[in-house]
């Protein structure tokens, strides 16, 4: 997802292939792997594809702050104790990520 989000555009897995460098050196990630991947995000609603460009190119369905916000959403409404969850979180952040915190509240 990090290769897409950091993409201006759409990709193909073999647009894909490069950015990922990852597997062994000693054997190369395969394309059919990054398209087994692709298609998986697919179904999840991760990735839209563009099946009438050959190859497909694939977009993510949401910005990586959106992801990540859906991420702390959906951990927070699994808490049964929203409030100690919260005390945490907020005990954590840094003193710059909490004035950012008490700015962005202060606009609601």
């Amino acid at each position: 997802m990090t290769a897409l989000w950091d993409a201006d555009e759409s990709l193909s897995a073999y647009d894909l292939l490069p950015r990922l460098g990852g597997g062994d050196p000693g054997k190369p990630l395969a394309a059919t792997t990054v398209l087994t991947v692709l298609s998986r995000l697919e179904k999840k609603g991760f990735v839209t594809a563009d099946k009438s460009a050959r190859p497909h190119r694939y977009t993510p369905t949401a910005s990586r702050a959106d992801h990540v916000a859906e991420l702390m959403h959906e951990v927070l409404g699994e808490s049964a104790d929203r409030s100690a969850v919260l005390e945490r979180f907020v005990g954590g952040v840094s003193a710059a990520d909490a004035d950012l915190l008490r700015k962005l509240l202060g606009r609601s």
